[in-house]
């Protein structure tokens, strides 16, 4: 286990409440963590009411990065996991608790732990399923079914809180991990490219048509997401392609090429 949590990152996507955003600031920096990213936020993250629900983790408010699309906020995260209030999401991927996954979150080969990511969604509707769909692993926090939908700040508040006691107390506070999720994954821009070119490459010989494309990648994420592919295997993948893609040329007439 890492001994810090440096390397994790909390990326709120599109929050609307400056209220929200500061109490999020103030609880990451109760717990140790202090990288802060919101997604094209809705709110001013630098108001004053911000800045009155933070204290004294203004520090993290200011340091705080804001980038226009989730892909830019999880550059170079080699692990990302996502949070859902929704049960009843159509993704094919379980849904599990914080003291389950976030143990894998921060796992580390050696001492220097890598950047990984904690998404949590809007305030009002959460995350879609496309954007669910570049987290590896999902989390879902049960509560009560009388109340069951959780504020944004106190979602970020029990995930932070299960994080620490990573750190303080190491693995004899949580639930174990299982030896078989591998932590040399690539970072998420490497993935990204392989979809990508993957999905150009379904095109061109029709396995894909346009119409159909969104929805047939998301179960190639899916497949590849249970994986877990290592950074040379997502590699050979693209090498195979490529070769492919060669292949298709040689095929076709010299003034097509």
């Amino acid at each position: 286990m890492p001994n810090d949590l440096s390397g994790v990152r909390i990326v709120l996507m599109e929050p609307a409440g400056s209220l929200n955003v500061g109490s999020v600031a103030r609880v990451m920096k109760n717990m140790g963590l202090r990288d802060l990213v919101l997604v094209s936020p809705r709110c001013d993250p630098l108001s004053d009411e911000a800045r009155k629900m933070a204290v004294h983790a203004a520090d993290v408010l200011e340091a705080a990065q804001q980038v226009q699309t989730l892909p830019e906020a999880l550059q170079h995260c080699r692990r990302v996991v996502a949070t859902t209030g929704r049960s009843d999401t159509t993704l094919r991927i379980p849904l599990e608790l914080p003291r389950t996954v976030l143990p894998w979150l921060v796992m580390s080969e050696d001492d220097a732990p890598a950047q990984t990511a904690l998404i949590f969604g809007r305030e009002d509707r959460g995350l879609t399923n496309e954007e669910l769909n570049y987290a590896q692993r999902l989390i879902f926090i049960p509560a009560h079914p009388a109340y069951p939908s959780l504020n944004l700040a106190q979602a970020v508040a029990i995930c932070c809180y299960e994080l620490a006691m990573i750190k303080n107390l190491g693995e004899a506070a949580i639930a174990p991990v299982s030896p078989s999720l591998p932590t040399d994954l690539p970072p998420f821009e490497t993935l990204e490219a392989f979809y990508q070119q993957l999905e150009a490459f379904l095109l061109k010989i029709g396995y894909l048509y346009p119409h159909t494309a969104p929805s047939r990648m998301e179960k190639f994420r899916r497949l590849l997401h249970r994986a877990y592919p290592l950074t040379e295997e997502v590699a050979m993948l693209r090498g195979i392609l490529r070769q492919a893609e060669w292949a298709l040329r040689q095929q076709m007439p010299p003034d097509k090429r």
